[in-house]
C-alpha cells in the first residue's frame, strides 16, 4: 500500500497522521509512506524523528484582522495558494497509486484538493467537535470524512460520507495503571492534581494554577504536578511570592514540561488543562475528571466546542478563560475532589465517550475506500 499523508502546524494535526502511519505499517509492513508538510513547520522535525520521508510546500493561512501588516500577509497567502498547488502536484505525481489521508493544518487543503483532482482516493480526519473551515470545504471532494466525535457531523454538508473513528490514542495511555504510576512518581494517598497549558505555556492558566499550587504547598492538601511551558519560566517565582517554597514542598512537582504524560495522567485524580482534541481523547481513554479551560485563541473557537462535548455528557467541568481566576479554580477543584461519588460519575461518563480503537477504525476506513477504487 502507498500512503500519502498531509497534516501539520500543530502536534494535534501531526500526531494523528503519525499514529495512522504507525498502525498501517504494523498491519502492512511493506507499505510506503510520504508526508507532505508546510516548509518550516513543526512537522518537519516530528515526522523525521518518527523515521518517515517528508516533502514540503509553502502555504499560509489568512489573517483575520485588517492591519496593514496582515493585509500584506494575506496577499502573500493568495500567491502561495497558487504556487503551493503546483508544488503539491509535482510531489504527488511522483508517488502514484496512493491513498491520500489529510489530518489538518494549512497544508491539508492544498494537498488533498490537488490529490483529489489528480484522481487519488482521499480521506480526511477531523479531530475536533467543531470542524475547521478547510475540512468542511473538502468534505464533498473526498471519499470519506472521519470524525473524532459525532457532534461534528452537523457542521458538514449532509451529503458527505462519514465514519466515526475517534482520535488515535497512544498505547501507553491505554495501558498505564494508576497505582503503579503513583508508586513510580513517589506519591501517597492524598488527591493528585495534574495541570498543564500546552508546551509553550498559557499565561492565564499558569496565573490561576499558581494559586492552587501555592495553597497546596502551604497546607499540603493536594499533591500537584504542573507543567508551566517554555514561556512560563516565571511560574516558580510567582508560586514562591504566594508563600510556598517549591523546593521544600515534597507534594509539589513543578516543571517546564511533562515528558511522562501517560504516567502523570494515570496517577491524577483531577486534570486541569486546555481542550485540545488529542488531550481530551487521552482524558476520556483514562476516564479522568477534568476542569477544562479552552483556549480562546484558536480557529473557530474549536476548543470551546471540544470542551462542551464533554460538559454536555457530564464528563468534565469548564471555566472559560474570560472567567478564570485562581479563586474560582480552587473552588471548583475543591468541590470536585471532595465529592467522591460525583468524581466517580464524571469518570464513568468520560470513559463512556472514549473510542479506544480509533486506529483500527481508521484502518478499516482506509481498506474500504481502497476496495471501492
Amino acid at each position: 500500500m502507498k500512503v500519502l499523508l498531509a497534516g501539520g502546524g500543530t502536534a494535534g494535526h501531526i500526531n494523528p497522521a503519525l499514529a495512522i502511519a504507525e498502525y498501517i505499517k504494523e498491519k502492512l509492513p511493506q507499505s510506503e509512506f510520504l508526508f507532505i508538510g508546510n516548509r518550516g513547520g513543526m512537522e518537519q522535525r516530528l515526522v523525521a524523528q518518527a523515521g518517515y520521508d517528508i516533502k514540503s510546500i509553502t502555504i499560509s493561512g489568512f489573517k483575520r484582522s485588517f492591519s496593514p501588516k496582515n493585509m500584506v500577509e494575506n496577499v502573500k497567502t493568495v500567491t502561495r495558494t497558487f504556487t503551493s498547488s503546483h508544488e503539491a502536484k509535482k510531489i504527488i505525481a511522483g508517488f502514484k497509486r496512493a491513498i491520500c489521508i489529510g489530518t489538518g493544518g494549512y497544508v491539508l487543503g492544498t494537498v488533498v484538493r490537488t490529490a483529489a483532482k489528480m484522481g487519488f482516493p482521499c480521506i480526511i480526519h477531523e479531530q475536533n467537535a467543531f470542524p475547521g473551515v478547510t475540512n468542511k470545504m473538502l468534505a464533498k471532494s473526498v471519499k470519506k470524512v472521519m470524525l473524532a466525535v459525532p457532534d461534528a457531523k452537523k457542521y458538514f454538508d449532509k451529503n458527505a460520507d462519514f465514519a466515526i473513528t475517534g482520535n488515535p490514542v497512544r498505547g501507553e495511555i491505554l495501558t498505564a495503571d494508576k497505582e503503579q504510576s503513583r508508586k513510580a512518581l513517589g506519591l501517597d494517598a492524598r488527591p493528585v492534581v495534574l495541570s498543564f497549558g500546552g508546551s509553550l505555556g498559557a499565561r492565564k492558566v499558569n496565573e490561576a494554577v499558581a494559586e492552587l499550587v501555592a495553597r497546596s504547598g502551604i497546607d499540603g492538601r493536594y499533591q500537584h504536578i504542573h507543567a508551566y511551558g517554555s514561556y512560563g519560566g516565571w511560574f516558580p517565582e510567582l508560586v514562591e511570592e504566594k508563600g510556598a517554597e517549591i523546593a521544600k514542598c515534597s507534594n509539589l512537582d513543578v516543571r517546564p514540561y511533562i515528558d511522562n504524560m501517560p504516567t502523570c495522567m494515570a496517577a491524577a485524580d483531577l486534570v486541569i488543562c486546555r481542550a485540545g482534541a488529542i488531550t481530551l481523547s487521552e482524558i476520556q481513554a483514562m476516564g479522568k475528571p477534568a476542569i477544562l479551560i479552552p483556549s480562546p485563541n484558536v480557529a473557530e473557537n474549536h476548543q470551546y466546542h471540544n470542551a462542551m462535548a464533554l460538559v454536555n455528557a457530564g464528563a468534565a467541568e469548564i471555566i472559560e478563560e474570560k472567567d478564570l481566576t485562581g479563586e474560582l479554580l480552587m473552588k471548583k477543584a475543591d468541590k470536585m475532589l471532595l465529592d467522591l461519588n460525583k468524581l466517580e460519575e464524571i469518570s464513568r461518563n468520560s470513559r463512556k465517550m472514549a473510542i479506544t480503537n480509533a486506529n483500527e477504525r481508521i484502518y478499516s476506513v482506509v481498506k474500504s475506500v481502497l476496495g471501492r477504487v
